[in-house]
């Protein structure tokens, strides 16, 4: 390898001028160490550095601690045939009978018009789904964990917003935050409150296409064609979603998410 003699160093043998590895230069000693020197506390050991004060103990996370997964816990519908345990079916009584079996089926819960619901601890970029061994570690009853989501879902839906568009005498209401809880919001009783006031009288149609939408609108009488377009819409957006839960159109009659008919 040739290069040009003013750049200085050579082209054979060692030469400190030309780095051409990945290490930091070497430091060369002009002196004898002082061994009676105190330790520099600070100073890395064979190459580690200290972790960082911020890291915390595993045992410290929300699926090992109730107190912790208590307030963030939250829950959310799954796609019509989830299989898991149902909340219904078990007491802490039977788990810890059975406490040396595995029990990492997800909890399932019976949402209304069929749909499952689940319960997760959210995390950065996934979801932690509880299940029975969650629920025995914790030392709680099932109905504690239904009882905290649910607590934790109404506080966001307080404050969540709702996106509200209209087109003449058609008006689409529906809540796409992005946060995972949109479609689920339809369990909580202000959700319903909150539509039928906004519409008024008159038959409500619902879709939950995915976990990150919940839309509704006015069905007026004699109006057939936003019907049909109402319900090609949830098909359509159901089958792009990343995380689909229902092609159906549904109702809400007495406060209550039925199957459009």
């Amino acid at each position: 390898m040739e290069r040009d003699p003013s750049d200085g160093g050579s082209d054979v043998g060692r030469d400190p001028r030309r780095d051409l590895g990945d290490e930091p230069p070497a430091l060369i000693r002009d002196a004898a160490p002082d061994v009676l020197a105190p330790i520099d506390a600070s100073s890395p050991v064979s190459g580690h550095h200290p972790a960082p004060p911020s890291a915390s103990s595993a045992v410290d996370a929300p699926e090992h601690d109730w107190g912790l997964a208590e307030s963030v816990v939250q829950p959310a519908f799954r796609p019509v045939g989830t299989q898991g345990l149902a909340l219904d079916s078990i007491k802490r009584e039977t788990l810890l009978a059975q406490a040396s079996k595995s029990h990492a089926q997800p909890i399932v819960d019976a949402g209304p018009a069929g749909l499952p619901v689940v319960y997760v601890i959210p995390a950065t970029g996934f979801d932690i789904v509880v299940n029975g061994d969650h629920v025995l570690s914790w030392g709680i009853e099932p109905r504690e964990l239904q009882d905290a989501a649910m607590r934790n879902l109404a506080a966001w839906s307080a404050t969540a917003p709702w996106t509200d568009e209209t087109s003449g005498d058609r008006r689409l209401i529906s809540s796409d935050t992005g946060d995972g809880l949109d479609a689920v919001r339809i369990l909580l009783p202000e959700t319903a409150a909150y539509l039928r006031a906004a519409f008024g009288p008159g038959r409500i149609v619902v879709g939950i296409p995915e976990r990150h939408l919940l839309t509704a609108a006015l069905l007026r009488p004699g109006d057939d064609e936003f019907a049909a377009m109402f319900s090609e819409f949830i098909v359509e957006h159901s089958g792009g979603a990343d995380e689909p839960i229902d092609r159906r159109v549904f109702e809400l009659a007495d406060g209550r998410l039925v199957e459009f008919a």
